[in-house]
């Protein structure tokens, strides 16, 4: 795999693991509501089909990617919505075929599975420093393998959250904690904010108990906490509050506030409290 073979057999496992937890659903469990609003399990499944069908694309045929990427909507929320229509039982270009209940969700599953391995297999095939188009500027094989690796981790925790199952994590979550590092302004991106000039010291703890640290040692502001905490605040899959994630500095305790790995709209969070005990 020229080298990016740690990321993207991680991104694979990382793949079977949120796998797992749909593979046996009946209907009821498909259509269980998530605690983003308004989506379902089988939203969040499409939802990483279409975000794997762009990456593999983008992999493979850039120039077939980069016209797709002209075709796009202003408009965040409607390129979304546009986007799970091709997957989502019942609409898109389903529509009108019945799959709606089992079987379209058999479906689901099936493109689902598809579009990972195509993804999987596309950017494996790439130098890790090969640049990739993507949505806002390239990006190195290596880096959107990662990227797609935040993706099953936050969509992965919604299901998991829909489903009442505690996840179990291993030392696979560095790429994301890496990524979550290097892409620690788009908090402050996504709301128009002033990036602060100074960067931060990260110290975070993999699930092994493995210290992983980013950043100048004589930082004043530092962030530090377990690995999966981390990942949950930077996905935004938990309240700051609710999380083994501490911060020194004032510009390091706001960054708590606003952080996330993704580009785009931070969308609504989670409440504090909302999750206390329930599972991860």
């Amino acid at each position: 795999m020229n080298g990016t073979s740690d990321v993207i057999s991680d991104l694979a496992a990382d793949g079977d693991e949120v796998d797992r937890l749909v593979r046996d659903l009946g209907p009821d469990g498909w259509a269980a509501p998530t605690p983003a609003p308004g989506w379902t399990v089988a939203h969040q499944i499409a939802h990483l089909a279409a975000t794997f069908r762009m990456a593999g694309l983008a992999a493979a045929d850039p120039a077939a990617f980069e016209a797709l990427a002209g075709r796009l909507s202003p408009d965040f929320d409607a390129n979304v919505d546009a986007a799970l229509r091709q997957f989502l039982p019942g609409t898109g270009h389903d529509a009108g075929t019945g799959y709606d209940g089992g079987t379209g969700h058999d479906e689901l599953l099936r493109r689902w599975r598809a579009e990972r391995e195509n993804a999987v297999k596309a950017l494996g095939a790439l130098p890790p420093d090969q640049p990739v188009p993507w949505l806002v500027r390239p990006i190195p094989a290596a880096t959107l393998a990662a990227a797609g690796m935040m993706e099953l981790f936050g969509h992965g925790q919604d299901v998991a959250d829909a489903l009442g199952v505690r996840r179990t994590h291993t030392d696979r979550l560095r790429h994301l904690v890496t990524f979550a590092v290097r892409t620690w302004d788009f908090g402050y991106q996504a709301r128009r904010l002033p990036t602060p000039a100074q960067p931060f010291r990260f110290e975070i703890t993999g699930p092994s108990g493995t210290p992983w640290v980013y950043g100048p040692e004589a930082a004043t502001d530092r962030v530090r906490g377990s690995a999966v905490d981390f990942c949950l605040l930077v996905t935004r899959r938990r309240h700051p509050d609710d999380l083994d994630v501490r911060a020194d500095g004032t510009e390091a305790t706001r960054w708590l506030t606003i952080a996330q790995a993704y580009r785009g709209p931070a969308g609504e969070g989670r409440r504090a409290g909302q999750f206390a005990a329930g599972p991860r």
